[in-house]
């Protein structure tokens, strides 16, 4: 951590185990009163962070709002998180690849929100801190209760629908392999558990984004694709027939969210124009995603309920198939 350059009022709060409203207060003026926030500014925050054990509750905001200020807005383009900026942030809120506290967890989504673009390794490693917690129950994730390893639950569901929500801004419309790589290590992990039914929604919309984006479909904006559908929150718990229903009903509402709003073309027309789309992309990409899948998805063991799903609705949503996938494919109605 390079040099603190803060000001006398703040250097000698440096010292202090608690930090009161009315520190919150000053602390304000000084970050904020000269409109920007440096880089002495935001470390100083952070060791304030680390070394007072009583904080009010008026400092968790303050603390996110500095700190999202001086990576998102200081430097130019406005905006737009340098790899630099993000490479720090990702330094000082590590502990063994891990984030520390869960003000410093709020901080990473919070920065990944206020951007419009940043580095896709900050939300792979916002992705991997939820991966922590659902799989090894591990991390700063649940507030006044404890994670129950190899399950998830709705909150963090919607922390990772929130993350990739944050990470569709300038060309990152379509989830990556790298995002998408993360959620099937989560599924893998958790697939056994009775885990909150919003999980399969957001797994079968964000998997299947990656793989149909792959095969030449025009991506739809991420809230779009991943949007949650009312029905969910009344979900019968027993998620397994359930599920098979939701995904069979609602699967051309899926599919439709591929296709301009402005799309009047017939079914026939609008298949041949993602075929079309399709032979323009390189084969090597469309056998290298199909690969990708086969070696993530039912491996030497039977399919999982929302692997099924997913399934279902690629191949209702394919107008060509690649050969490597119909071993697969075949698997599903």
């Amino acid at each position: 951590m390079g040099e603190l350059i803060m000001s006398a009022p703040v250097a000698e709060l440096t010292s202090k185990s608690r930090i009161t409203a009315e520190d919150v207060a000053m602390l304000r003026h000084e970050v904020f009163g000269d409109g920007v926030v440096t880089r002495g500014e935001a470390e100083a925050l952070f060791a304030l962070d680390a070394t007072a054990k009583d904080k009010c509750r008026e400092w968790p905001e303050f603390f996110v709002e500095a700190v999202t200020d001086y990576i998102v807005h200081q430097e130019k383009p406005a905006g737009y998180i340098s790899q630099e900026n993000a490479d720090w942030l990702v330094r000082t809120i590590s502990r063994d690849g891990m984030v520390d506290s869960r003000t410093e967890l709020e901080l990473l989504v919070h920065v990944l929100e206020a951007a419009k673009s940043s580095p896709s390794r900050l939300c792979v490693y916002a992705l991997e801190q939820v991966a922590h917690a659902v799989i090894d129950g591990k991390g700063p994730l649940m507030l006044g209760g404890a994670l129950v390893p190899g399950l998830i639950a709705k909150a963090e569901v919607e922390l990772l629908r929130r993350i990739l929500h944050a990470h569709g801004g300038d060309g990152n419309i379509a989830i990556t392999r790298a995002e998408a790589e993360v959620l099937l290590r989560i599924n893998e992990r958790t697939a056994q558990a009775n885990n909150d039914p919003s999980w399969n929604d957001l797994f079968v919309k964000a998997i299947a984004n990656f793989v149909m984006c792959s095969a030449g479909y025009e991506a739809p904006t991420r809230d779009v694709a991943l949007r949650q559908e009312n029905f969910l929150d009344h979900a019968d718990p027993q998620i397994g027939g359930f599920f098979s229903r939701m995904v069979s009903g609602g699967l051309a509402g899926i599919i439709e969210a591929y296709r301009s709003p402005d799309d009047v073309e017939t079914e026939w027309e609008a298949r041949n124009r993602a075929a079309e789309a399709l032979a323009r992309r390189a084969e090597t990409i469309d056998a290298g995603e199909a690969k990708w899948l086969v070696e993530h998805i039912g491996s030497n063991r039977p399919l999982y309920e929302n692997e099924r799903a997913l399934l279902t609705l690629i191949k209702h949503a394919s107008p060509e198939i690649h050969p490597a996938l119909k071993p697969l494919l075949d698997k599903v109605a």
